[in-house]
């Protein structure tokens, strides 16, 4: 989130963005989903935690991607060394 605010060249990506929004709505799937096992105990689980669970694995799979993209492609937070080389 602090590359994304604070470097013009990370928020002109679209990879950062979507790396970021998918981490944000990850963040939100999970607190919602620890309110609803906290709320309703043991049912909250079968079937809905459990899916809401594979759905942010599937999204976290997704943003390490973009993130990966971000670093090798972008060379995001790779600093140029004195001796050219990266």
């Amino acid at each position: 989130l602090t590359d994304v605010l604070g470097d013009d060249q990370v928020r002109n990506l679209r990879d950062a963005w979507l790396h970021a929004g998918g981490n944000v709505l990850a963040v939100l799937i999970e607190l919602y989903n620890w309110y609803s096992r906290y709320a309703h105990g043991d049912a909250a689980v079968i079937p809905v935690g459990l899916t809401l669970s594979f759905l942010v694995v599937l999204i976290l799979l997704f943003t390490g991607w973009k993130g990966w993209e971000m670093v090798y492609r972008h060379h995001v937070g790779i600093a140029d060394s004195s001796d050219g080389r990266r």
